[in-house]
């Protein structure tokens, strides 16, 4: 029996077919039970019948296949293997679509020419329920580079890192959406087909999209967020100071007025400015500026960086902070509605240039961050 700390771990490869055969096979209980009460989920937040709900889901697989369809045969795959339907997996992928915001997250990259390594990391502030069904997934899909994901089994991408050096995190952005449209899963797995910036700006691009949403990312180019809407998809890269923030707020000064058309997700904007002062002590940094980016102060050419082992213990407590309990930065159960059941469900630092993830099976405050590694070859 393995740690109640960690999470399962598979590991497939192949054609797009045997990736989703493989996963099927491997974890069909998880996707059975994630479609059994995807429904029941949904409608804790938004109203809407499970009839209307698969109409969606059918009417966005032309629309995904148009996006990839690779992505689509292997779910195909996938869902011959699990033994549900086609329609019922595409469900998994665009229950998004059918309400107004599907978790909030704070979320974060550090890199700069001073420091050797990239970080990226968030806390997943969600529905607990989610819990039982993610795993920690390994794909190795031919001729494009192999990442590792942690991700509700059944979801063509997720939250991880790429062999190309791309970490990926994901938050909500409250902005206009419409139905249907190419699932946001589907964009972040045309982000891990990529190996530069350039190209995961372009896969997020291309996409007809039905939400709108928010992706940190480290690039071998640096680190990068992605505010993305319907219509464009704006880049906040911290001017080249090495720390960009996030939570679930438009930041870039083109959206900035967006955010006077929604309501508030889980009091984003003072997890932004407690992420913001917890972080600015990791590089002597000054107050964030108006596109997100932080800049950063170094005297006499020198670095004052703490060493790679105590920067995570840094990143770590930041990411239990829990100034404002419980609507926090490390959130728990409250009375809040419709929200207040959401909380840290997990919380991930990811370092693509040592092909590993820490991940924390709970609240980080009261969960140990277990370390998960995907080898060079499989």
């Amino acid at each position: 029996m393995g740690s109640p700390h960690r999470y399962r771990e598979i590991e497939v490869g192949g054609t797009p077919q045997e990736l989703g055969r493989q996963l099927g096979e491997a974890a069909g209980e998880e996707i059975r039970g994630f479609c059994a009460i995807a429904m029941e989920r949904v409608n804790r937040t938004v109203a809407i019948t499970r009839e209307a709900a698969l109409d969606v889901a059918r009417r966005s697989i032309p629309i995904a296949e148009r996006y990839a369809s690779d992505m689509v045969d292997e779910l195909r795959g996938t869902a011959e293997a699990a033994r549900v339907s086609l329609e019922e997996l595409m469900l998994l992928q665009v229950r998004n679509q059918l309400k107004p915001a599907d978790a909030g997250c704070t979320s974060f990259s550090i890199g700069t020419p001073l420091r050797s390594e990239r970080i990226v990391a968030q806390n997943w502030d969600a529905d607990p329920a989610l819990d039982e069904f993610t795993i920690v997934l390994t794909r190795r899909p031919v001729g494009k580079p192999a990442f590792m994901t942690i991700t509700q089994a059944g979801l063509i991408a997720y939250i991880g890192f790429n062999s190309a050096g791309i970490g990926v995190c994901a938050n909500t952005l409250p902005a206009p959406s419409r139905r249907l449209g190419v699932p946001h899963y589907f964009l972040l797995r045309g982000i891990y087909e990529a190996s530069s910036l350039s190209g995961a700006i372009d896969a997020v691009k291309r996409a007809e999209r039905a939400i709108p949403a928010n992706i940190m990312m480290t690039t071998p180019q640096g680190p990068a967020n992605l505010e993305v809407t319907l219509d464009a998809v704006h880049v906040l890269t911290g001017d080249g100071s090495g720390l960009v923030t996030h939570t679930n707020h438009c930041r870039h000064p083109d959206l900035v007025p967006i955010n006077d058309s929604f309501p508030e997700l889980i009091q984003s904007h003072s997890r932004q400015a407690r992420i913001d002062r917890l972080l600015t002590s990791l590089s002597n940094v000054d107050r964030c500026d108006s596109a997100g980016g932080i800049r950063q102060i170094v005297s006499s050419g020198q670095s004052r960086m703490p060493n790679h082992e105590a920067t995570v213990q840094q990143l770590q407590s930041a990411l239990r902070d829990h100034d404002n309990h419980p609507r926090s930065i490390c959130r728990h159960v409250n009375d809040d509605q419709p929200t207040g059941f959401w909380q840290t469900v997990f919380s991930v630092i990811i370092e693509p240039e040592r092909s590993q993830m820490q991940i924390t099976r709970g609240t980080p405050c009261s969960h140990p961050y277990e370390m998960y590694r995907m080898s060079s070859t499989g």
